[in-house]
């Protein structure tokens, strides 16, 4: 049986990591790994394959970015492509990116079973391009795996069989318990010169919140009130460096005092510092995830999360976007600390990626 895991954004490269590794033991099974190129640059994908300790992938597609139209239509005509050439059993897609929902399509109309790994979570939110991809992609799956028992209901709901439905965890923390010993080791609070627990991380990526002036001028006018109290390290994500160069931004930003910009981390660098940090403030699904298993507060600036197991059984709160509610919200964690609950949600134990095995294997190549 030959299953292709593709890649196409960084947190992609997280999941597949333990994806591949737990397929790849399996007798009679070969896993070859399609990189779509979506992410692109070294500091974007190749540094993430260096620290998970992943083979180059089998196949780069190198589409690059662009327009959401071009950048998906660009992954199905390459991957049709790929298709073409290497005979495959089923094509496994992760998280909810362009080239996921690109390659599913592109696979589901040549009659090759897809699997979803994160099926079934939702925001409600179709101003979000995420969304979309994870409803089609959910609707285009054979085989539906949940991080979370909420996921199974949404796809019930949405009339998906319950045969397709499989309820296994989340392999994103299957790779970060594989690799927290390892983040120790790294030296990113020495070279940014930040003491653990006396420090913030933010990170930023999405349209809403990075791609107009108007929303990232409040936004700072929130972060610079928190540096004053407590250093904010903020990773910043190719996209946000853009809107604020070109909004004329940049030079503000950097006058804010406490606000340390630097270039996008490696995984296990970007894990030691938030697992360190006081607090996280975050717009990302996945950091809301990490944040849960190493018991950090955070903040997570959207209006709606597709993870809410975060919330009632983790360390995140849902805060918005508004500039007040964000350091009110902040300030209260600073000052009067944050009651973890000690609790993870279910099946996020590390073996998630095992039990996905489990069940392609028992698969095979049904249609």
């Amino acid at each position: 049986m030959r299953v292709v895991l593709i890649a196409g954004a960084r947190p992609n490269f997280v999941k597949i990591a333990s994806l591949r590794r737990a397929l790849s033991g399996r007798s009679g099974m070969e896993v070859l790994v399609v990189h779509t190129g979506q992410h692109y640059d070294d500091e974007m994908s190749a540094a993430f394959f260096r620290d998970l300790e992943m083979d180059e992938p089998d196949r780069n597609l190198g589409v690059g970015s662009g327009s959401h139209a071009v950048q998906t239509a660009g992954v199905m005509t390459r991957f049709d492509a790929f298709l073409d050439e290497v005979e495959t059993d089923m094509v496994v897609v992760v998280g909810d990116v362009n080239s996921t929902v690109a390659c599913s399509l592109t696979a589901v109309k040549r009659g090759i079973p897809v699997a979803h790994v994160e099926a079934g979570l939702r925001s409600f939110d179709w101003e979000m391009p995420e969304e979309i991809n994870r409803l089609v992609t959910d609707r285009l799956s054979s085989l539906l795996f949940t991080p979370s028992r909420d996921g199974d209901e949404n796809l019930k709901g949405e009339g998906r069989p319950a045969e397709a439905i499989h309820f296994v965890g989340n392999v994103m923390v299957d790779t970060l318990l594989r690799f927290r010993e390892k983040a120790a080791a790294s030296t990113v609070l020495d070279r940014l010169g930040v003491v653990a627990g006396e420090y913030a991380v933010l990170t930023l990526h999405r349209p809403r919140n990075v791609d107009t002036r108007e929303a990232f001028v409040g936004l700072l006018d929130a972060f610079a009130g928190i540096a004053g109290r407590m250093p904010v390290v903020y990773p910043m994500h190719p996209r946000s460096r853009r809107t604020l160069t070109e909004a004329g931004l940049l030079e503000r930003a950097e006058a804010i005092s406490g606000l340390m910009m630097t270039g996008p981390l490696g995984y296990l660098d970007f894990i030691e510092l938030e697992g360190r940090a006081k607090l996280v403030m975050t717009d990302s699904g996945g950091v809301q995830e990490e944040t849960t298993v190493l018991g950090v507060p955070c903040l997570t600036l959207r209006p709606n999360t597709e993870r809410p197991v975060t919330i009632t059984e983790g360390t995140n709160t849902l805060v918005g976007t508004n500039p007040d509610a964000i350091t009110k919200a902040a300030i209260g964690i600073l000052d009067e600390g944050y009651k973890l609950s000690g609790r993870l949600p279910e099946l996020w134990d590390g073996h998630a990626s095992e039990r996905i095995a489990d069940i392609i294997e028992d698969y095979g190549g049904r249609p």
